[in-house]
């Protein structure tokens, strides 16, 4: 992963995530197929939604866990209704035959985890608060 920045016509940021997120009752249907599929998705959704997917993957054919970078004005919440809201109604109208595992025509599990992803430790940033406040005396 590249510490660098990106450049907004209002602000510099660098905001990156790590989102993972369950197939409903952690059923193991995202085999390579729908894996490769949905990772095709995610990188539509992002570019669409103005956010960019560092990293995705599947792991034990029932979770996802991506690497987001997104600007300041999106949130997590909304990242993560896009990606799942979205990818989750295509795979299930390309991929019928995972419907019956599924329930209630649901693809994802309603709950998520995130993180956030820094490049500056906590005692660099009281470093620099300590040294702006030496600054105003």
């Amino acid at each position: 992963m590249k510490n660098e920045y990106t450049y907004d016509r209002t602000c510099v940021y660098q905001n990156r995530y790590h989102i993972v997120w369950c197939v409903m009752y952690r059923r193991k249907v995202l085999r390579p197929e729908i894996s490769n599929r949905l990772y095709e998705l995610v990188q539509t959704i992002a570019k669409e939604k103005g956010f960019d997917i560092i990293e995705c993957e599947t792991y034990d054919c029932d979770h996802v866990s991506c690497i987001v970078s997104a600007p300041p004005k999106l949130s997590v919440t909304q990242i993560v209704k896009y990606i799942k809201g979205i990818s989750g109604k295509i795979i299930l109208k390309e991929y019928p035959e995972i419907v019956p595992l599924l329930w209630n025509n649901q693809m994802w599990n309603n709950s998520y985890f995130c993180e956030t992803l820094g490049t500056v430790s906590d005692e660099a940033v009281n470093k620099y608060i300590e040294k702006q406040k030496k600054c105003q005396h």
